[in-house]
């Protein structure tokens, strides 16, 4: 029947949920893990967990590197959660922000027995829904029925498991005449992935020729840089820089991808922020909330590009893996247009890691 939510729709649902606070049913080859989101975990909760078996605490090796917990299963590690502790104890691990004031909170028990499969979806889901990546596990019988008694959102991960880190299709909802600083001759599209989560801009200048290579910016969303006009990065003067280059040119696409702090979530950027006060730079502030340098999808952009007719791009960047990744998606990069904007005595730090640790040719 279409009126039954497809598995897009039930795993976006299921991504709604952990932000409430509300469990999900994971399951796969008869087993089933219940799983929670760590950050949003509520007494009662962590309560009826407890009652139903001994809950993990499952983080990414990078969270664990810095907790010097064993990451037995590569990618992860699940911690064993003590009988007598509460949510501040689950805070103060999967929550970097008081690691300097707090920083004995182990010794921690990983278990390194049995598949970790349904733990490592379960992580991938709360990157995905921007939470912490930390949720707390429970192993279950008859997902099923328990996901069907308590009004549960169930996910086989059989079904669900390619969803979680493909790229989803990008169709477009409308377009409409955008009179700008950089150009009066602006239009811009509005593109909606299939699965129903955040729309993504395609900021076009003039009417660019779709047989030739096309100017093209891959811009992140960057709420502090781009709105507030922070000094701690160079994405503000990047964005207009490009807009102005578009015009000068009198045609290009500037690509606005909503993809908030490296792809972590505007809350996480400012957890990270605070984690650079206390002296760490922003790639050991990334690992140290559990996240890797830059969780980014950039085949969205390419997937938008190729909706609008082009195939071949004069990429502005200073990122060659973004040049990797177009060309990876199937997009000609024919040239990659430098663009140096920015410098500020307050980013200098910020644009030496960039270059340093994440390739950046500036």
């Amino acid at each position: 029947m279409s009126l039954m939510p497809t598995l897009t729709e039930r795993l976006n649902r299921a991504r709604a949920d952990l932000r409430m606070g509300l469990p999900v049913v994971l399951s796969d080859a008869g087993r089933a893990l219940l799983v929670a989101a760590a950050e949003v975990l509520t007494p009662e909760r962590l309560s009826d967990l407890r009652n139903l078996g001994a809950p993990v605490l499952v983080l990414t090796s990078r969270r664990a590197e810095t907790l010097k917990a064993r990451a037995y299963d590569g990618d992860l590690a699940r911690i064993v959660v003590p009988g007598d502790a509460g949510l501040h104890w689950l805070h103060a691990v999967a929550d970097p922000r008081d690691d300097l004031s707090t920083p004995m909170k182990g010794p921690f028990a990983s278990l390194r027995e049995g598949p970790a499969d349904l733990h490592r979806a379960g992580i991938q889901l709360a990157k995905s829904a921007q939470l912490l990546p930390a949720v707390v596990a429970v192993t279950i019988d008859d997902g099923f029925g328990f996901a069907a008694r308590h009004g549960l959102t169930l996910l086989p991960l059989a079904e669900a498991g390619p969803d979680l880190f493909r790229a989803g299709e990008m169709h477009p909802v409308v377009s409409a005449r955008v009179p700008m600083v950089a150009s009066e001759a602006g239009r811009v599209h509005i593109f909606r992935p299939e699965d129903g989560s955040t729309e993504h801009y395609a900021i076009e200048i003039g009417q660019p020729d779709r047989a030739k290579p096309v100017l093209a910016r891959l811009h992140s969303a960057c709420f502090t840089g781009d709105v507030l006009g922070s000094l701690k990065c160079d994405c503000g003067p990047q964005l207009n820089a490009a807009l102005r280059q578009m015009g000068t040119e009198g045609a290009g696409v500037l690509l606005y991808l909503n993809q908030e702090g490296r792809g972590i979530g505007l809350a996480n950027k400012m957890r990270a922020y605070a984690l650079q006060d206390q002296g760490f730079d922003t790639v050991e502030a990334n690992h140290r909330l559990g996240f890797e340098d830059d969780e980014r999808d950039f085949r969205i952009g390419a997937a938008i590009l190729r909706e609008m007719g082009f195939g071949a791009v004069r990429l502005l960047t200073n990122n060659p893996n973004k040049v990797a990744m177009m060309e990876a998606r199937g997009l000609s990069v024919t040239e990659r247009v430098p663009l140096r904007v920015g410098e500020t005595p307050q980013n200098r730090a910020y644009l030496a890691t960039k270059a340093a640790k994440s390739g950046h040719l500036l």
